[in-house]
């Protein structure tokens, strides 16, 4: 797996798979995935990332 983010944009993008995407689907308007022709998921798109709680990955918290 492997992760990218566009700070400028707030997009997050998970990378799952190396496979060729067949296709995408919306889960809704801030969430998208892209799946391979043997229906695995290739990609996860997530719109505002920052703002929906997505970014960063890993929060730390003061004690």
């Amino acid at each position: 797996m492997r992760t990218t983010y566009d700070e400028a944009d707030d997009i997050l993008v998970l990378h799952l798979s190396e496979k060729p995407i067949a296709r995408e689907a919306s889960q809704d308007w801030n969430t998208h995935i892209s799946y391979a022709d043997d229906n695995t998921i290739v990609e996860i798109v997530v719109l505002e990332a920052s703002k929906q709680g997505a970014w960063p990955l890993l929060k730390s918290y003061a004690a």
